[in-house]
């Protein structure tokens, strides 16, 4: 296995969790390659990408040393750690890292998934199941819409990768049938997060886009 000249993201660029990547390698300045992977045709799922992540699942950062990260929330905070992206107040740090928590196991395994069955044509198959996953998302939005009604930013009126684990499923809420409307704290925060600089849309070609065939 050959390692990058550079970081490497291995990707799927309709993932939310794999564009916070993406997000925050651009706000921080940090030239990157990426890997396309199509997951809805199992290219993670080879020895090659195994031998990267055992749980096959983009988004996974690989250093030039071969050094690999996988999880997205991870990645954001050992990219943000010494930036103005995590905080240094060892409170502040726990604070993000609760709605870091939050996002992985309140908010993206219902508006996420909702998305998915969307874009990927399986919302029919799982018609039975897509009311509870609205139920939930719809929770994580007013939980969302409390606690942005007197701040502007997740933790300590700074913005830090809190906001960007957040915003990726969150701008894109719409694509798994969520209304935004009736969350305007919400829709201002967003406003606010897509004004930061380096801010990158989820449609944006950032990095060096490499072929891995050629790699490996």
């Amino acid at each position: 296995m050959n390692a990058p000249q550079k970081i490497r993201l291995y990707d799927y660029f309709e993932s939310g969790n794999a564009y916070k990547v993406r997000l925050v390698l651009s706000q921080l300045g940090i030239d990157f390659e990426r890997v396309h992977l199509d997951i809805l045709k199992g290219e993670t799922r080879t020895a090659a990408f195994v031998a990267r992540n055992a749980n096959h699942r983009v988004p996974t950062l690989e250093w030039p040393d071969g050094r690999c990260l996988a999880e997205s929330n991870a990645i954001l905070f050992y990219l943000a750690d010494g930036t103005r992206l995590l905080p240094n107040d060892a409170w502040k740090r726990a604070e993000v890292l609760q709605w870091m928590f939050f996002e992985q196991y309140s908010h993206e395994p219902n508006i996420a998934v909702a998305r998915f069955w969307h874009f990927s044509g399986q919302a029919t198959e799982n018609a039975a199941r897509l009311p509870e996953k609205m139920e939930g998302g719809t929770h994580a939005l007013g939980v969302m819409e409390n606690h942005l009604a007197e701040r502007s930013y997740f933790v300590g009126e700074e913005y830090s990768i809190a906001d960007i684990a957040l915003y990726a499923y969150t701008h894109v809420a719409h694509e798994g049938g969520f209304d935004l409307v009736p969350y305007p704290a919400i829709r201002a925060w967003l406003d606010r997060v897509a004004a930061q600089p380096g801010h990158v849309r989820i449609s944006d070609d950032v990095g060096e886009l490499v072929d891995w065939a050629e790699d490996d």
